[in-house]
C-alpha cells in the first residue's frame, strides 16, 4: 500500500536544536516567571520533571495534561492548580525567548509544503508533553503554522507518550489511517523509529540525531530533507 500520511516529529526534526541547551533555557525562563508566585527554582524544575515522567508512563486512563497536574499537585498541593493560568501566560509570552537558542532550517517548511502539494497528508507527531499553546509556538518557529497539519499532538489531546507504541496507535486512529499508509520522520532513534514496529515506514533525519542507546542506524532510511524528498517524490 502506498504512503498517504507523513508524520513529522518536531524538536530536532522540523525545529533544529541542541536539546540540552533548549531545556536549560526553557527552565531558566520558567523559573524566573514563577519565582514571584513562591516557586523555588530547583523544586519547580524537579516537579516539572516528575510531571513529565508521569506523562511518559501514562497508561491511557487519563490525558497527559491530567497526569501532569496530578503529579505536580502531589508535590505542591492541590492549590498549585490555581497557577495553571500563570503557566499558560508563560507559554504565551516568555516562552518565545526559547526560540533564540533553537535553529532554523528553511528546508523543513519547504519539505512539508512540497509534500502537501504532491497530495500527501501531513501531521505532527511530536511527543505530547507540552500544552497546545507551547506546541503551536514551536511550530511557528519552523516557518510553518499549526494549520499546516491535520493534527499536532499536545498534552491535552494525548493519553500516551513516545516511545509507547500506544501513542502512535492513538495518532493513527485519530487520523483514520493504517500503519502501512504512514511514514514517520524523526531524529530520535528510540522514540521515532520505534513506529516501524507497528508496520509504518520510517525515515531518520540525521541533522540533529539522537541515539541514546547507540543503536545501529544503518537499518533505517536516513539523511537530510533533500534525501527524504528524493525517497518520496
Amino acid at each position: 500500500m502506498s504512503i498517504k500520511m507523513i508524520l513529522f516529529d518536531l524538536d530536532g526534526t522540523l525545529l533544529p536544536m541542541d536539546q540540552e541547551v533548549f531545556v536549560k533555557t526553557y527552565f531558566g525562563l520558567l523559573a524566573k516567571k514563577l519565582a514571584p508566585y513562591g516557586y523555588e527554582p530547583d523544586k519547580l524544575i524537579q516537579a516539572v520533571w516528575a510531571g513529565t515522567g508521569a506523562m511518559v508512563k501514562n497508561d491511557g486512563k487519563e490525558s497527559n495534561e491530567e497526569r501532569f497536574w496530578q503529579t505536580f499537585a502531589q508535590i505542591y498541593g492541590v492549590d498549585a492548580k490555581k497557577d495553571i493560568a500563570v503557566f499558560d501566560d508563560f507559554y504565551r509570552n516568555e516562552f518565545a525567548g526559547v526560540k533564540d537558542v533553537c535553529g532554523y532550517h528553511p528546508k523543513a517548511a519547504e519539505t512539508v509544503r512540497a509534500l502537501k502539494e504532491k497530495g500527501f497528508r501531513v501531521a505532527l507527531a511530536t511527543n505530547p508533553i507540552f500544552p497546545q499553546i507551547a506546541t503551536a509556538q514551536r511550530i511557528r518557529w519552523t516557518g510553518l503554522t499549526p494549520e499546516d497539519f491535520e493534527l499536532f499532538t499536545t498534552y491535552e489531546n494525548s493519553h500516551f507518550c513516545k516511545p509507547n507504541l500506544s501513542y502512535y496507535e492513538e495518532v493513527l486512529e485519530r487520523l483514520g489511517v493504517t500503519p502501512q499508509e504512514c511514514l514517520m520522520v524523526g531524529n530520535d532513534v528510540s522514540e521515532d523509529m520505534i513506529a516501524e514496529k507497528l508496520g509504518m515506514k520510517v525515515f531518520l533525519l540525521t541533522d540533529c540525531l539522537i541515539n541514546k542507546e547507540d543503536k545501529d542506524i544503518s537499518v533505517y532510511p536516513s539523511g537530510s530533507f533533500e534525501q527524504l524528498l528524493e525517497c518520496l517524490l
